[in-house]
């Protein structure tokens, strides 16, 4: 592990207020998105999708990363350019998801537990190889009766840390995502309560894993009510929790923190990461966005698979784009959106 370039490219993702677009999406998940849309569910029309995306104009005034999948970093554009050319290019990280998704957590009905360390270290070894500077692995944590348990935690987070002492080895900066899910009718102070004690238990495994913390990234999701709740959160109290979430639990030396939106709108999203920067209370570590659905989604409405729509959807990612990196300055207003 070689630290100088771990905090390095740590400190690139977080610079000059822009952030990470998330297009790590598998087979599956894109196949379900597009099937949603009458899109053909085919490997041309994901290449396609994603060439429109990486070749928006001027991205790279926004967006500082972009997390591929493992078909994704391999593709390349309908001219032969590989994917990984037009990244770079845009002045742009490349980034791989590398875990192989939740399954069941056996002996706990309802919870789950990311896979993929098997092998791990030399996928790392060929993706560093490929050109990629950094790597995410998403653990995802239920709120519902008796849930969380410590059994899920402590197995996810430990699994976390591993991932990341891996992705350290390789020089690749670990972007950890601890997801509290949204899907439930659980209150604001519930998952304040669960996100509190899933960073606290995280960060005491990335202790013992001997995690370089100035060379890691927090991909967390915000502190929020649940879908169902009949009560929904302000923007404020929204973001008055998250902060104060991470002030607890979250080490100063933190490379950085780039939230995940886990199923809010695009435009709600966007306001509660502008909320959180008008706090009067300096924060300790740069606080960014790492948006998968609630950057893509209003495009992709727009492209619906037609050559022909495709000018227009990239001005909407782009637009997307642009407010969250007003967001992050403090300076995104509602009319921006008109």
């Amino acid at each position: 592990m070689e630290a100088n370039i771990l905090i390095q490219t740590a400190r690139a993702i977080f610079a000059n207020n822009k952030g990470i677009l998330a297009m790590d999406e598998s087979i599956g998940t894109c196949n379900k998105r597009f099937a949603e849309m009458g899109i053909p569910q085919t490997e041309d029309y994901r290449r396609a999708y994603r060439e429109w995306i990486l070749t928006s104009p001027n991205l790279g005034n926004f967006i500082s990363g972009v997390i591929l999948f493992d078909e994704t970093i391999r593709q390349k554009k309908k001219d032969g350019t590989p994917f990984l050319t037009c990244i770079q290019d845009a002045g742009i990280l490349p980034g791989i998801k590398v875990d192989m998704g939740a399954k069941d957590l056996a002996g706990h009905p309802g919870e789950k537990i990311t896979e993929g360390l098997d092998g791990l270290r030399e996928r790392f070894q060929e993706y560093a190889t490929m050109g990629a500077k950094f790597a995410k692995w998403r653990a995802v944590i239920t709120i519902g009766p008796n849930m969380p348990t410590r059994a899920c935690l402590e197995a996810n987070t430990q699994a976390l840390a591993r991932y990341a002492a891996l992705c350290q080895e390789a020089n690749l900066v670990p972007i950890v995502e601890p997801e509290v899910l949204m899907d439930g009718n659980h209150s604001l102070e519930r998952c304040a309560e669960v996100s509190l004690e899933t960073l606290h238990t995280l960060f005491n495994a990335l202790y013992h894993q001997n995690i370089l913390l100035e060379g890691m990234i927090l991909k967390p999701n915000m502190v929020i009510s649940g879908l169902d709740s009949p009560v929904q959160a302000s923007i404020e109290d929204v973001a008055q929790s998250t902060l104060e979430c991470l002030r607890r639990n979250v080490p100063a030396a933190v490379g950085g923190i780039a939230f995940l939106s886990g199923g809010q709108s695009s435009e709600l999203a966007t306001a509660h990461l502008n909320r959180m920067h008008k706090t009067q209370s300096p924060l300790p570590w740069d606080l960014s966005f790492s948006f998968g659905r609630a950057l893509q989604e209003p495009a992709l409405s727009i492209w619906k698979g037609e050559e022909a729509n495709i000018e227009q959807a990239q001005k909407a990612l782009l637009h997307r784009a642009e407010c969250n990196y007003k967001a992050v300055k403090g300076e995104y207003t509602a009319e921006m959106e008109k």
